[in-house]
């Protein structure tokens, strides 16, 4: 028996493997994600039939978790996908915590190994459960997007490491009598999880929301240890990694270390001459717009949040085709850290079924952005802002961007001079080859579709 239960526990981590290798790709990301859930639902049933549990509360949860995950799912707005994805991590974190609670409960007397992976466990997700909450409440406007700092907070978080670590090898060195030192290592990870995070500003929030994933995967595993389920083990692990690798993306594509993101506070002081940018900016109409871009030979969509709110990545689908009619090569410009959580555009623009071939990344459009006719810029602000060339006191400085402002002409889809969710100016708008559109994305979208089907009926 045992023998046929790691068989299929293998088999489910080949399933997992290969899904998450199909995810590298848009075209195969669906069918990946349809894989990776068979090789759960594999572990999951083998578990339970192994186990020789009572099934009453198990359907019990089935039932609620369905029922919560399916409204979810189609009340959700793309717009709260990031916040979602967030509680997603934090549920993780706290089911780790639980596990590892409920198993110390029931052997208090276990092993150093176990007593280490209950540690480790409860530790990892009660940070990753805090800290995504907090995450979830600056994504949602909740709680501040800026930082919130205040006098000694490294040296209070390092004495709550401290405290977590001596009162976790305390409790590994005498499980069965350390309740108490056990409560406190649960105490302090979860005040730690709401002061590691409220620090951070909400531009750094894609690279938090991948950081903590990474941290669910890796109570998760920690988890498996303590319950002795390979498959478990393995699953943690591969969250855990690839959370860890793309957090890496993140940190490289904004020209930054994991631990200034971490602890900078970027966002709590603009020291900037671009704060206080001047100049004239240029409105211009649907029907002014639509004659430019007629005249161009190719355009390049550069979608950013705004795109996001206002709905518009149909729209932005739309204008492409009847770009494409005219003979206008079309790109869109993906940045790894636009909108508000890793991949952002990338499934937005995917709903809208845009070909995959079509995205570019910056490092491949930058050589040329000075043969691009027209960059369409929707609701982008951060990622498209010079001052991370320009402006050694931007606090974007150093930052790879989209040098939209080297197209020939440049149109700003947006519905104010707000800056960005960093709070950085942007000298973009007020460059002489920039276009202002002022208004929802969705709506102005709209109305140069509306312009090109008139002049092609006409």
């Amino acid at each position: 028996m045992d023998f046929l239960i790691n068989l299929a526990y293998i088999v489910a981590s080949v399933l997992f493997i290969y899904g998450l290798k199909m995810l590298g790709r848009a075209e195969t990301a669906r069918r990946g994600n349809l894989v990776s859930a068979l090789g759960m639902l594999l572990a999951v049933v083998v578990t339970l039939l192994a186990g020789g549990l009572d099934f009453t509360w198990i359907i019990v949860g089935l039932v609620i978790g369905s029922a919560i995950g399916a409204i979810a799912a189609r009340s959700v707005k793309m717009t709260a996908m990031p916040e979602m994805v967030a509680l997603f991590n934090g549920s993780g974190g706290v089911a780790s915590l639980l596990v590892g609670w409920a198993e110390y409960l029931r052997n208090p007397d276990s092993v150093t190994f176990t007593a280490t992976a209950t540690v480790l466990a409860v530790l990892i997700g009660g940070v990753a459960f805090t800290g995504s909450v907090v995450a979830f409440g600056k994504l949602a406007g909740w709680i501040s997007g800026r930082p919130i700092r205040y006098r000694g907070q490294q040296f209070v978080n390092g004495l709550i490491v401290a405290a977590a670590v001596v009162c976790g090898v305390l409790f590994i060195l005498n499980p069965g009598g350390s309740y108490t030192l056990f409560l406190i290592v649960i105490a302090a990870a979860l005040i730690l999880g709401i002061l590691a995070v409220i620090p951070i500003g909400g531009a750094d929030m894609p690279i938090v929301i991948s950081l903590l994933n990474s941290y669910s995967g890796l109570a998760a595993s920690a988890a498996g240890f303590i319950l002795g389920n390979n498959v478990l083990i393995v699953a943690g692990s591969l969250v855990g990694a690839s959370g860890l690798i793309l957090t890496q993306i993140m940190c490289k594509s904004m020209n930054r270390s994991l631990a200034n993101v971490l602890f900078s506070g970027f966002g709590s002081v603009i020291q900037s001459s671009s704060s206080q940018v001047e100049g004239e900016v240029k409105a211009l109409s649907g029907e002014d717009a639509y004659y430019i871009l007629e005249a161009a030979s190719n355009v390049l969509f550069v979608p950013g949040y705004g795109m996001a709110v206002a709905q518009a990545q149909h729209a932005v689908r739309e204008l492409a085709d009847l770009l494409e009619e005219n003979g206008i090569e079309i790109r869109y410009a993906i940045h790894p850290v636009a909108g508000r959580m890793p991949g952002h555009m990338n499934v937005l623009l995917a709903e809208a079924n845009v070909p995959y071939e079509q995205l570019v990344e910056p490092e491949d459009v930058n050589p040329t952005m000075d043969t691009v006719d027209v960059a369409v810029v929707i609701g982008a602000n951060d990622v498209v802002n010079p001052a991370a060339r320009e402006d050694q006191g931007s606090p974007l400085y150093g930052m790879p961007i989209i040098n939209v402002d080297g197209a020939r002409t440049v149109f700003v889809l947006k519905r104010s001079m707000n800056p960005g969710f960093s709070g950085v100016q942007n000298p973009l708008f007020f460059k002489d080859n920039t276009r202002m559109l002022f208004g929802d994305a969705k709506t102005m979208l709209s109305e140069l579709i509306s312009e090109f089907k008139e002049a092609m009926a006409g």
